[in-house]
């Protein structure tokens, strides 16, 4: 059966209430984007659920209950990344992807790991402010609307029964508002569209600050100052008067509207309680921290002092962030490696013991790289073919073309440095070049790729064994 793109659009799912999940369902979810590792898959949702179990415990007992920590072993391209990332938007959970190599010990130059929880802090802040704006976008878009009628039609609120407000001193009645005719027939045009394109002039509001660099050291890091917020203050804003078309002003009086509707206070509390309770950090390339010390030089900056920097952080400490003080005992760390070099027992004994559930991610198969190549949601030859849709190209995959495809992918793994589910996109991008190339500049625009043609562009590429310039 061929893989073909119908171009029909399917009907959206429903949005599935995490407090319902069971496990299995976790795993059924991520199975939709993930292929196989069906370990790892029943560890993060085993943690998860656990997440909701403690939710719904009395605080006395809750507070006791820490995250069971995750240590994923594999080597690139088999899934570990997306996995976490997949569980956290599974979860709506603010979560953070960082490698690990990326940090030195404190008081050398480099990040700080603290850096990493008060980046999360951000992620959730923003994720609660949007989670705001869409609760109050109704109530703004109804002012919105009322703003630009302002503008269309100045006073005509105004004016009742026909009679300014001027006139009723003299004798008129005002006692029963009546809408304003002309008013009403703009509010129809607004929300018919006939007036997009039509100039407005509006108060934009734009901060007169410097362009000032500054540079902070691990320090001032700590400190968590906003800089941004410091100077923002020393230069306040100042409003000036731009003509823009109704459809353009629509959306910046909206964010307006929805900034002034909402209460950031409240937002930051909230999003501060979401980090600790919901967080989830993805520590990638631990394994290149894993090592102990070496003679009498003392431990090395970037390795075993790096482990001692986060061993309090993964155990549980508070950080302050610029939106308050983030305790990281109920954060999830996931953590994950290939450990090709070093292994998990080259990690300083404290900090082993902080990731208790050990997942080793087996290496893909060939039939795990033809389940790629068209299962998930999200697949390589899906993204591809509605790329190619575009320009009005049906592009069709034959089950021998992929099976090909599949075969060359393990064939390159095992003969060179394997790089997992990442290699398909080297091949993929090789196979389909010409036809990206020439776009709707072709006449056939049905193109069938089978077998013979995925031989003819790609058998060069796998026999030969210098692939540095395609590997990526």
């Amino acid at each position: 059966m061929p893989i073909y793109l119908d171009g029909e659009v399917k009907e959206t799912p429903k949005q599935l209430k995490l407090d319902d999940l069971t496990p299995r369902q976790i795993v059924e979810e991520l199975d939709k984007y993930v292929v196989g590792q069906t370990n790892a898959k029943r560890a993060v949702a085993v943690a998860l659920r656990n997440r909701i179990r403690r939710q719904k415990l009395p605080p006395e007992i809750a507070r006791d209950v820490l995250p069971k920590n995750i240590l994923m072993i594999g080597s690139t391209g088999v899934g570990k990344t997306e996995i976490a990332r997949r569980l956290a938007r599974l979860a709506n959970s603010p979560f953070i992807k960082i490698e690990a190599s990326k940090f030195t010990e404190v008081g050398y130059v480099g990040r700080d790991v603290e850096s990493m929880v008060r980046e999360l802090a951000e992620i959730a802040v923003d994720m609660t402010k949007q989670s705001a704006f869409e609760e109050v976008k109704i109530q703004a878009e109804t002012n919105v609307e009322e703003q630009i009628l302002d503008i269309l039609l100045p006073n005509s609120n105004n004016y009742y029964a026909g009679v300014s407000e001027e006139n009723s001193a003299i004798g008129f009645t005002t006692e029963k508002p009546q809408p304003n005719r002309t008013r009403e027939k703009l509010r129809e045009q607004l929300r018919n569209g006939e007036l997009e394109t039509r100039l407005i002039e509006i108060d934009v509001q734009e901060r007169a600050s410097p362009m000032i660099d500054i540079v902070g050291g691990q320090g001032m890091e700590e400190m968590g100052v906003n800089f941004g917020d410091m100077l923002g203050n020393m230069f306040p804003k100042k409003s000036k008067r731009r003509k823009i078309n109704i459809a353009e002003a629509r959306e910046y009086l909206l964010r307006e509207e929805q900034e002034n509707l909402i209460d950031m206070d409240n937002i930051t509390r909230t999003a501060l309680e979401k980090t600790e309770s919901s967080g989830i950090i993805f520590l990638d390339e631990i394994d290149k921290i894993a090592g102990r010390e070496s003679g009498g030089s003392g431990p090395s900056v970037s390795r075993e002092g790096v482990q001692r920097d986060l061993l309090p952080i993964v155990e549980g400490t508070t950080v302050n962030t610029r939106y308050g003080m983030v305790n990281t005992e109920h954060i999830l760390f996931i953590a994950a490696g290939a450990f090709h070099v070093s292994k998990p027992s080259d990690l300083i004994p404290e900090l082993q013991g902080r990731f208790p559930i050990r997942v080793e991610l087996e290496s893909l198969t060939v039939e795990d790289l033809k389940r790629i190549l068209i299962q998930p949601r999200n697949s390589l030859i899906k993204q591809y073919q509605a790329l190619l849709k575009t320009e009005e190209i049906d592009l069709e995959f034959s089950e021998d073309a992929i099976s090909t495809l599949a075969e060359m992918t393990a064939h390159i793994n095992g003969t060179t440095e394997d790089i997992g589910a990442r290699r398909l996109h080297t091949l993929l991008e090789k196979l389909l070049e010409e036809i990206s190339f020439l776009g709707n500049e072709l006449e056939n625009k049905h193109q069938k790729i089978d077998s013979v043609y995925v031989k003819a562009k790609l058998d060069d590429l796998v026999q030969d064994q210098n692939l540095s310039q395609y590997i990526l």
